[in-house]
């Protein structure tokens, strides 16, 4: 088998609501988009007993031996999916972890998007669904990834059509737990999205929309209220939301003029901050 490269992309929650809680893990209901800041996969089969996974670039340190890949390996090879077949699996990471960003959980699912669709595991839709579920919870989003509605009972609808937003994603130099951003989370939401609607997805509904997480994450690094501020003061900016958990804060603008004049400065007021000019797709 040849080397393989694939696209593993950033998804971002334009709006998320809490509404309630089931046992240790919250309900939630969110509009997902991915945007086309993506990390590289490359995947080799290999003649080795084990499989090889190597994570490089900007922000690939720290990442522990036990990530969602090798997760996706091993349960492969428990349920004998893969017929004994090793692979060898570089990731040049793009997406900053504890972002809110989904990065990791989008790596597990871009390779076993790969697996499905070059016929190298045969499963069935549902199959697919319980494994992404054993790696994380949002890992399903990545399957054939598109723009979705997350709905509060776990059903998630998905659309053909695109939305056009060009997008500036910030991060200061610290991430946010997840675990820690939920567990302060006291309050609920009343579900909104159902029906799920493409017009939800339009500039005039989103800017009205939340993401119930802000305010814990807010309140806990005020860097991050900073931040936001900001971003909502500059010219010709939609609406300004914190993507998943945090830390990062998006800004949309309808016109990439806008974008990169924000990003420009951005860049002069935070410069130890990450910062990347994006859009949706």
């Amino acid at each position: 088998m040849n080397s393989f490269k694939i696209k593993s992309y950033a998804k971002i929650n334009l709006a998320l609501n809490v509404t309630g809680k089931k046992s240790k893990l919250h309900n939630i209901e969110s509009l997902i988009s991915f945007i086309d800041l993506h990390d590289s996969i490359t995947i080799t089969e290999s003649n080795t007993k084990q499989h090889k996974i190597n994570f490089i670039g900007r922000f690939s340190k720290n990442i522990s031996k036990i990530n969602t890949i090798s997760k996706l390996l091993k349960i492969l090879d428990n349920k004998k999916l893969l017929n004994n077949k090793k692979f060898e699996i570089k990731v040049i990471k793009n997406i900053p972890q504890k972002a809110g960003m989904g990065g990791g959980s989008m790596n597990a699912a871009s390779l076993l998007n790969f697996f499905i669709e070059k016929k190298l595991i045969k499963i069935k839709k549902n199959d697919s669904k319980k494994i992404s579920n054993e790696i994380g919870s949002d890992v399903i989003l990545g399957i054939k990834p598109s723009l979705a509605i997350l709905l509060s009972n776990g059903d998630i609808k998905k659309f053909k059509n695109k939305i056009k937003f060009h997008i500036l994603v910030t991060k200061p130099n610290f991430g946010c737990s997840t675990k820690y951003i939920y567990s302060k989370v006291n309050s609920f939401s009343k579900p909104q999205f159902n029906p799920p609607k493409q017009k939800l997805f339009e500039a005039k509904y989103l800017k009205n929309l939340d993401n119930d997480l802000e305010k814990v994450a807010l309140n806990k690094y005020p860097e991050l209220k900073r931040i936001k501020s900001y971003l909502n003061g500059l010219p010709n900016s939609l609406f300004v939301r914190m993507s998943g958990s945090g830390s990062s804060i998006v800004a949309y603008f309808h016109s990439k003029k806008a974008c990169k004049k924000a990003c420009s400065q951005y860049k002069r007021k935070f410069n130890n901050h990450w910062c990347i000019e994006s859009k949706t797709i």
